[in-house]
């Protein structure tokens, strides 16, 4: 293991670092120093506990542990899912001194999370993201969720993990696909709060798209730390962490219109950025070069840049309206702010101009 890096969430009692580095899960501790009692849960799936289940077993030699492998993908992040799961902790005599360690990408971490969130009222979480999305996204800040027919993450609950062990070797390991849907999260960040980083991804994005370790180790330190001082300052999206959901009203309604897992939850947040910067165009919150920088480096990382065709713009706004950011008011939007870098929340937009911005891509 090499070049280790540390991000501090800082949430008072809440607080944990986010530890970055190659190698980290081939360590003899970096999880089993995270576990207080005599109990460990395992919740991955077949695909990742076929690469790196293993190491995480031989940390936690003499403890009592068990595995449950969820099926992969979006479509089984579900109540019925999570019933299962507290089943099998319930069967295998977990108690409430247990540590549910959740070892996957997204799914698994968002699954896993509410699992501890809500078993006998809430048990400690330990999260080891294996995707890129995971790594620079859902791992960080707490929330956690599966999903409804009608609308996505609607059933969750804001959980704190102990702590977040990024390994950047598992990167090593993940489809082309994949890769480039975590690279939406990157892209992302920048837009939101740091134009110096966007134009860093905007550079490096060749070069993230072939896994140089330095520059996906940079990146996915600096998606770390804009998440996490947005998170420190609104744990519980009362305000600003809201601003993370850049693109996401759109790819929200990708995703559900299209039926879970057809398009990756990355793959919709592309299509759906590039929605927002045509949305904020049309507002005038920036300019047109702003939209084809954000297209472009969208486009580059391997990521659709237009809706489903077979997805109505009416079906879209419907599902929009549903929308968690929704208000009494109506659709909420996280909309640039003068410029890549800033952003902000907007209520009452006409939705004419909506379905332009939809139409537009």
């Amino acid at each position: 293991m090499n070049n280790e890096q540390t991000v501090f969430l800082d949430l008072g009692d809440n607080a944990y670092d986010i530890r970055i580095g190659s190698g980290l899960l081939s360590q003899t501790d970096s999880v089993r120093r995270y576990i207080r009692g005599n109990q460990a849960f395992i919740i991955s799936n077949d695909t990742v506990a076929g690469h790196y289940l293993s190491a995480i077993q031989a940390q936690l030699e003499g403890l009592k542990t068990d595995v449950y492998l969820m099926q992969d993908g979006e479509q089984y992040k579900t109540l019925a899912t999570l019933e299962t799961i507290i089943g099998s902790l319930l069967e295998a005599g977990h108690n409430r001194t247990t540590t549910i360690i959740a070892l996957g990408g997204g799914v698994v971490g968002d699954t896993a999370g509410f699992v501890a969130a809500a078993y006998q009222r809430g048990v400690p979480f330990i999260q080891v993201p294996t995707t890129l999305l995971s790594q620079v996204d859902s791992s960080v800040g707490g929330k956690t969720a599966v999903n409804h027919e009608l609308g996505k993450n609607m059933i969750g609950a804001f959980h704190q993990p102990r702590g977040v062990i990024i390994d950047t070797e598992t990167l090593a390991t993940l489809p082309r696909r994949e890769l480039s849907a975590g690279l939406a999260e990157v892209i992302k960040h920048g837009v939101l709060a740091d134009a110096g980083y966007f134009s860093q991804v905007e550079a490096d994005i060749e070069k993230l798209r072939s896994l140089d370790s330095s520059s996906m180790t940079t990146a996915i330190k600096g998606s770390c730390e804009i998440k996490a001082a947005v998170v420190a300052e609104d744990e519980k999206e009362a305000g600003k962490r809201a601003l993370l959901n850049f693109g996401h009203t759109f790819g929200h309604a990708i995703e559900t219109g299209m039926g879970y897992g057809r398009w990756l939850h990355g793959e919709a947040v592309g299509a759906g950025m590039v929605m927002a910067a045509e949305l904020s165009l049309k507002l005038d919150r920036c300019s047109g070069g702003d939209v084809a920088r954000i297209r472009s480096v969208v486009e580059k990382a391997g990521l659709p840049i237009h809706r489903p065709a077979e997805l109505s713009i009416e079906t879209m706004l419907q599902l929009m309206a549903k929308d968690k950011k929704a208000t009494d008011a109506g659709m909420r939007f996280v909309l640039l702010d003068g410029g890549i870098g800033k952003t902000e929340l907007v209520d009452d937009v006409p939705v004419q101009l909506v379905k332009e911005a939809i139409s537009a891509c």
